[in-house]
């Protein structure tokens, strides 16, 4: 397998290459408009065909670079069917398998965060967006969040996994790069440790989080794949 974890430094978001090393296709998984150019260039010199692009929701942080890899590469973007961003080529439901040549993807729905929020499973580690973070989860104050409904989807989804799978997540602001279920099923501050569901609900309802920098552009942009702002 051919994997790359890439960073944007103006969001800390990560976006992830995965490749087959014997048919030499991809995808990236939450491309960020900004660093298309990089993507390209990469892909480019590895070889690799971009099949795919996955979110793993529609972003208030960042605008997708899903519409334009479409463009430049012929890629086909994918998002869950509850995310309202009907410009995808792919809406996808729990369950749904990805083949990407020897690579098999399962689509995890794990709402709560937002509405349509999934995570991306494969034979060792799971790509958790923002429902699951290093020490953290996305906040479920908007865009259909809801703090109980993220937490059964944490609980129900994810930390049913084997311990060792590695959590890779959608944005990380202290430098951690990549975690385990069973280090956030027992150490992660709002969700380890044995926590119940009513004391999770009333830490993220206490959390009086400032508005999201780039909502207001990010939101419209990526419900049009990232496009809405270029005409």
């Amino acid at each position: 397998m051919i994997f790359r974890q890439l960073f944007d430094p103006e969001t800390s978001t990560y976006t992830y290459l995965l490749g087959c090393d014997q048919t030499l296709r991809a995808l990236l998984i939450d491309p960020v408009a900004s660093e298309v150019e990089g993507y390209q260039s990469l892909i480019q010199s590895t070889g690799l065909t971009l099949v795919y692009t996955l979110e793993t929701h529609v972003h208030a942080d960042h605008i997708s670079g899903s519409g334009l890899l479409r463009e430049h590469l012929n890629s086909k973007s994918v998002v869950h069917r509850d995310s309202g961003a009907l410009c995808a080529d792919l809406l996808v439901t729990d369950g749904v398998p990805l083949q990407l040549g020897s690579l098999e993807i399962r689509v995890l729905h794990t709402p709560g965060h937002t509405a349509g929020c999934v995570s991306y499973l494969m034979h060792d580690r799971v790509f958790t967006g923002d429902s699951l973070l290093i020490g953290g989860c996305g906040r479920t104050d908007f865009q259909q969040g809801d703090p109980g409904r993220l937490y059964d989807s944490i609980h129900h989804k994810l930390f049913t996994l084997p311990p060792d799978t590695l959590v890779y997540p959608g944005h990380d602001y202290q430098g951690n790069t990549v975690s385990t279920i069973r280090q956030e099923l027992h150490k992660n501050p709002r969700l380890g440790g044995g926590k119940s569901r009513e004391e999770f609900i009333a830490i993220m309802n206490g959390l009086d989080l400032p508005y999201p920098r780039h909502i207001d552009a990010a939101v419209p942009a990526n419900l049009a794949c990232g496009r809405a702002l270029q005409g």
